[in-house]
């Protein structure tokens, strides 16, 4: 079974944060508690922050710059359906996905890994705006095969494709996500 934070945690949501917020709250937990108690612990209480501080200033150093993502987005609009639904293969071969071509209208792609089983869509992915009818569509699809559902979009989607987003659990895949499995091809 696989651990996950959950998404609204204090700790998950520093670590979406700026690095700097961590490092701020650790050190104002331990100003703070440094009056009532030991240096040393009111130290082992801020450490917690201070480590989730360091993690997210890791991941921000190694996060793709926006000019970057930016370009390597436009290089994907470039490329036909075929080249692209074969980049997004790839992209998910290289995360370690047993990845099978679909030829239904609902999904390009099934995804197995470690027994998780996933449909994915690509193929309105130049779109400029995506409406909630692919969406919906797919989601059937993951229903009919008890699949969970990830979307490719390139372009931009609706506030009801993304509500509906949201609300059914599918995984959008878009900006830096996007770019980064287009570079792990």
């Amino acid at each position: 079974m696989k651990l996950e934070m959950h998404k609204n945690s204090l700790f998950a949501i520093l670590l979406r944060s700026p690095w700097w917020v961590s490092f701020a709250v650790a050190a104002a937990l331990f100003f703070a508690l440094r009056l009532l108690i030991q240096p040393l612990y009111a130290a082992f209480f801020g450490l917690p922050f201070f480590v989730i501080g360091c993690v997210a200033a890791w991941r921000q150093l190694r996060a793709p710059s926006r000019a970057s993502v930016e370009q390597k987005l436009a290089a994907l609009r470039e490329l036909d359906a075929r080249a692209f639904a074969e980049r997004v293969e790839r992209g998910f071969r290289a995360q370690g996905y047993e990845v099978t071509r679909l030829s239904g209208e609902e999904a390009d792609l099934a995804l197995e890994r470690s027994g998780e089983q996933l449909l994915v869509a690509c193929r309105r992915w130049k779109a400029a705006r995506t409406g909630v009818e692919p969406l919906r569509a797919l989601k059937e699809a993951g229903r009919k095969r008890k699949a969970g559902c990830i979307y490719v979009v390139a372009g931009e989607l609706t506030p009801g494709a993304a509500s509906f987003a949201a609300e059914e659990g599918v995984r959008l895949v878009q900006g830096v996500e996007l770019a980064t499995l287009a570079q792990d091809a």
